[in-house]
């Protein structure tokens, strides 16, 4: 009777280690980008479809995800065809549930239009008289939940638009269009476009061109106010991502200081380094912060890279040369509704009471203020890249565009 107990009990204790072996095998795979579904393109497209329609533009093994229900944003992209690495971040559990929230829908997508500003006396995020509090924030429909229009859709792009009439803080009415046209590039467009040969590497890059017109009968002045067209890209952290913007050298009474790091407190030093004109940010997705450049200290030029994925990412737009005046967004009655940042970067991290949206981390562009007459329209162009593959040719591409080694990003922090 003994005997044929330690037999059961032998018999148990082997069953559990055989199924504790196939956990951690199921674990390990789980944590490795490449085995992971709901981090490959294809997986996040087919998830989208169900949810909502989709455009997919796509050359090869390059490829974006665009959803005109949501102002025609790129949801994600990828380098490597289906099985590649899904680059944006998308809100999966909001998309799933249907539901439509109040204040913003944060749907996600690496590269969606917004505007400026969302706080101060000019703002389009509140009313007039409401106080600058979180009860009284409201995003408008046409940056949230109206559908764009389709206005032309080719095999390489799309053009999308919306017309608006509104008003702002200050009660100016603003009666407006909105056009976005998204293109995916070619490789050969590419290597014109950052100056060096990407073959050997696996790419996707595409351009958006942001319009806005001034649809009314009014001229629009600072004294009344001024928006802006800001692009905001959501993509996934991990806990070696760094985000890397070079920023131009002079005097600071002038050009302003090379980083504003105050959006939501001081970031500590184990997360911002500047050094030898480029700034070194963290993008873990654990710790709420916001850094952003002056106008006068931005190239238009910004990246990340993903050391643990190997996920070169590249942002450019064209700044025009001299222009200070950006709009503002703080939630306050402005001193100085024109001192805002031209670029931007913003890693996610859970609030006081431990809830997290993300966790995702942004990067960020903006226009300057659009002092338009009626009739008239500005423009702001973005080219997003996404480069994977060899590590010294990535390298080579980093001391091209962003002046700095894949060693010194690895060694920031």
């Amino acid at each position: 009777m003994n005997r044929i107990l330690i037999l059961i009990i032998n018999s148990i204790l082997l069953v559990s280690c055989i199924n504790t072996g196939q956990g951690n095998k199921k674990d390990k795979k789980g944590t490795d980008m490449s085995m992971d579904s709901t981090k490959q393109y294809g997986y996040n497209r087919d998830f989208l479809k169900k949810h909502t329609d989709i455009i997919e533009l796509k050359k090869d093994k390059s490829a974006i995800v665009l959803i005109p229900e949501w102002q025609g944003r790129v949801m994600t992209s990828t380098a490597e065809g289906d099985q590649g690495f899904s680059f944006g971040w998308i809100n999966r559990e909001l998309i799933s549930s249907g539901k439509i929230l109040p204040h913003i829908n944060a749907f996600g997508g690496e590269e969606r239009l917004w505007l400026g500003p969302e706080g101060g006396q000019f703002s389009i995020f509140f009313s007039k008289g409401s106080s600058f509090t979180y009860n009284d924030w409201q995003t408008p429909t046409y940056l949230d939940t109206a559908p764009f229009d389709i206005v032309n859709l080719t095999d390489s792009s799309a053009l999308f638009a919306f017309d608006i009439e509104t008003e702002n803080y200050s009660g100016t009415p603003l009666k407006f269009r909105l056009e976005r046209e998204v293109s995916l590039l070619p490789e050969n467009k590419l290597t014109e476009l950052i100056g060096i040969d990407v073959r050997g590497l696996n790419s996707v890059a595409y351009r958006s061109d942001n319009k806005i017109i001034n649809k009314g009968e009014n001229e629009w002045h600072k004294e009344t106010g001024l928006l802006s067209i800001w692009m905001l890209g959501m993509f996934n952290p991990s806990p070696a991502v760094v985000v890397v913007i070079p920023f131009k050298a002079g005097d600071k009474d002038i050009m302003g200081p090379p980083v504003n790091d105050n959006y939501f407190g001081k970031i500590p030093d184990d997360r911002l380094k500047v050094a030898d004109n480029h700034i070194f940010f963290r993008a873990d997705g654990k710790s709420r912060g916001k850094i952003g450049i002056p106008p006068l200290r931005a190239t238009g030029t910004m990246g990340s890279f993903d050391s643990e994925n190997n996920i070169l990412t590249i942002l450019i737009c064209k700044l025009p040369e001299g222009k200070a005046e950006y709009v503002n967004s703080s939630w306050e009655i402005q001193e100085n509704p024109f001192s805002g940042d031209a670029l931007n970067s913003y890693n996610d991290g859970p609030l006081e009471d431990g809830t997290q949206m993300g966790p995702f981390y942004e990067l960020e562009t903006s226009s300057p203020a659009a002092a338009l007459k009626p009739g008239e329209s500005l423009c702001h162009t973005q080219y997003t890249i996404h480069l994977t593959g060899d590590l010294k040719e990535l390298d080579r591409v980093l001391r091209k565009v962003l002046g700095v080694s894949l060693e010194e990003i690895k060694g920031a922090f």
